[in-house]
């Protein structure tokens, strides 16, 4: 698959996860596979007041696949000065979200409220894209707002007819938020047949067989994958293989997952400092713990991360608790 003039590599792209798609995220999906990561949503308001913190959300350090960052904004003029802004930054594209169902952004007019207004979804790309500096343009979205308005084919239309260069659709209406098993393909499908430029379809993909059953049932021609990789990088590996019709390569070992949590929080302990990272690295080191014995007890050892040398202990405890 192709985004403007990024030709990627056969895979699943990590979907942008507030919270939870920082930089050391991004790279430990990045080692295993993934086609292309997303930062977490930056507010293009916060931007043009100088936010330092927002800024930081767009560092991505070393590069390991490409990279977009992810734009929010319900004013064209507000998003085409963050995207003038934001260019002399190191990243591959700027995504634009008209996903996010979250109250506080979508209140403002943002985010998954956009779909209800298909013309100005068109607006803001053609704005982005004026001041992307070459760099493609993508655009990650739901379904609809609800049953009642399912306008994904028509605000994709808008947007490739304004520039975009893909487009990534969550197969939820915003009214679903995350609901599993909600997926609808057949609106996934209906935005692939709207527009000629590359969809990725997003939602529910757990495993991979489910990346090709999404394929097939959409005729995407990408997947995007979002908490199932959480705790779980390898999922990507096995997409990978899965779409290349080669044997799903081993599933990692206790050592090879405990390893990887304690990088993953050690990149982020270097790049935000102790004091920032550790209460973030808490649901990051949730997700890692998935299905191990003493669970409950692990989880709470997870919840009780101060600092780094506490990751160590909570590797200890899952060894003492029976796993191998």
């Amino acid at each position: 698959m192709q985004i403007g003039s990024i030709q990627l590599a056969p895979g699943a792209a990590l979907a942008p996860m507030a919270g939870f798609t920082d930089a050391a995220c991004r790279r430990m999906a990045a080692r295993h596979g993934a086609a292309y990561t997303v930062s977490e949503m930056v507010s293009a308001k916060a931007l043009t007041f100088g936010d330092k913190k927002s800024a930081q959300l767009i560092a991505n350090g070393e590069t390991l696949a490409p990279y977009g960052v992810q734009l929010f904004g319900a004013e064209p003029e507000t998003m085409e000065r963050a995207a003038a802004l934001i260019g002399g930054y190191a990243f591959d594209f700027i995504d634009i979200n008209m996903g996010c169902p979250a109250p506080k952004i979508t209140a403002g007019g943002a985010g998954s409220r956009l779909l209800l207004e298909p013309e100005r979804c068109g607006a803001i790309v053609a704005a982005v894209v004026k001041e992307s500096g070459g760099r493609p343009v993508t655009v990650k979205m739901r379904t609809g707002w609800d049953a009642q308005h399912i306008t994904a084919a028509e605000a994709a239309k808008a947007c490739e007819a304004a520039g975009a260069a893909a487009i990534a659709v969550h197969g939820r209406t915003r009214e679903q938020m995350y609901t599993p098993g909600t997926v609808d393909p057949a609106a996934i499908a209906a935005v692939k047949a709207a527009v000629k430029v590359p969809v990725v379809a997003n939602g529910d993909i757990e495993s991979a067989q489910d990346a090709l059953d999404l394929l097939a049932a959409t005729g995407c021609d990408g997947v995007m994958v979002g908490r199932a990789a959480l705790g779980d990088p390898w999922l990507f590996g096995e997409i990978r293989a899965a779409l290349a019709g080669q044997p799903l390569p081993p599933r990692p070992t206790l050592r090879q997952k405990m390893e990887a949590l304690r990088t993953q929080i050690y990149e982020m302990c270097e790049e935000k400092g102790e004091w920032t990272a550790m209460p973030q690295a808490r649901s990051q080191a949730l997700y890692y713990m998935k299905g191990l014995k003493g669970a409950a007890a692990l989880r709470r050892a997870c919840c009780e991360l101060q600092h780094f040398e506490d990751v160590d202990r909570l590797i200890e405890k899952v060894y003492a608790a029976g796993n191998r």
